[in-house]
């Protein structure tokens, strides 16, 4: 890919090496050919948006998605001691085995979407800390979850489609966007996988504690270490490694946006290169993406995670490729 670079460190944790900028003059070059196209121009929405986004980062009038990649990272929390979830942590397990086995939605979409699936599970039998007790992941632990998302990314793909899997991780979340941008447990807690009234008190009461217990934790690294599941730190690093490679990311729903978030508090520009795939049902979310400053490709009221709405965008992504780069011209139409 081309683009102009610059050194910059998108996250504590992100090494020193050049990160990959926002080619302007190729995003011109990709709205100029948008405007020549035979319709009105601006008739395409969202479409020519997320043209010009991948002509942006790929430093070329006519961007292409030739290799998909999609990572799926799976952990357990110590926060299920809480009872913040109807299902047990056991079941995160279960999942890895039906992505494995080709059984879930994400399958599925990853298959209709020219997407390669790699699912990548973080010591299932290890839970993190439970965060109203203490950290939920020390330094160490931290810091290889996070290489374990840089070293996921594939150097060669052309877009990365990032979801998770975890009990519990909803609450986690919460936690999360709560450290990260701000209010309170009850602005931020939601149903996840289908909590009653009474889990939901206990999400409530664990976020709350944990605010409490960790209200010191001001950067990435401490909220990631404070409240953050591995999968979460794993998404981190995957992001950040794109970032460094200039390869567009297309962000799952409330879970993976909220982990992604946090790299914000570094640098305001971590998530230039990220989409928000779809804005989920899952409450929190829209107030989170509102945060972030980011418009969701498709909303669709799914919550499924998984990186399953992800995966749709990738479809409205390839949409809007295929009318960028096959439209003819007003001229090649003999129009005008």
């Amino acid at each position: 890919m081309d683009g102009r670079q610059r050194p910059a460190p998108v996250s504590e944790t992100a090494t020193r090496d050049t990160v990959k900028e926002f080619d302007q003059t190729a995003a011109q070059a990709a709205r100029d050919r948008q405007d020549q196209l035979t319709k009105p121009p601006g008739s395409l929405g969202r479409l020519e948006e997320l043209a010009v986004f991948m002509a942006g980062w790929q430093g070329r009038e006519r961007p292409v998605i030739g290799r998909a990649q999609a990572l799926v990272f799976a952990g357990n929390h110590g926060v299920t001691a809480q009872g913040v979830n109807p299902f047990p942590v056991e079941v995160t397990a279960r999942m890895v085995e039906n992505f494995q086995n080709g059984g879930a939605a994400i399958n599925q979409l990853c298959r209709l979407a020219g997407a390669e699936l790699q699912v990548i599970a973080l010591d299932l039998d290890r839970p993190t800390g439970d965060f109203t007790q203490g950290m939920a992941m020390e330094v160490a632990d931290l810091v290889a979850s996070i290489q374990t998302g840089k070293d996921a990314v594939d150097a060669q793909a052309d877009v990365i489609v990032l979801g998770e899997m975890g009990i519990g991780n909803s609450t986690v979340a919460a936690a999360l966007a709560a450290a990260t941008f701000g209010g309170t447990a009850e602005d931020w807690v939601g149903p996840g996988t289908g909590a009653d009234d009474d889990t939901l008190a206990r999400k409530r009461r664990a976020v709350e504690a944990g605010l409490a217990r960790h209200k010191g934790a001001a950067t990435a690294a401490s909220i990631l270490g404070a409240y953050g599941g591995r999968e979460q730190a794993a998404i981190c690093g995957a992001v950040i490694r794109a970032r460094e490679l200039g390869i567009p990311v297309i962000l799952d729903g409330f879970i993976c946006s909220a982990a992604a978030g946090v790299l914000l508090v570094n640098d305001r520009h971590a998530l230039d290169h990220c989409l928000i795939g779809h804005a989920s049902a899952e409450p929190g979310h829209r107030r989170l993406i509102a945060a972030m400053g980011k418009n969701p490709v498709v909303t669709l009221d799914m919550r499924l995670g998984e990186g399953s709405g992800a995966a749709v965008a990738l479809l409205v992504l390839r949409a809007a490729l295929e009318c960028h780069n096959g439209m003819a011209t007003f001229a090649e139409a003999g129009i005008g």
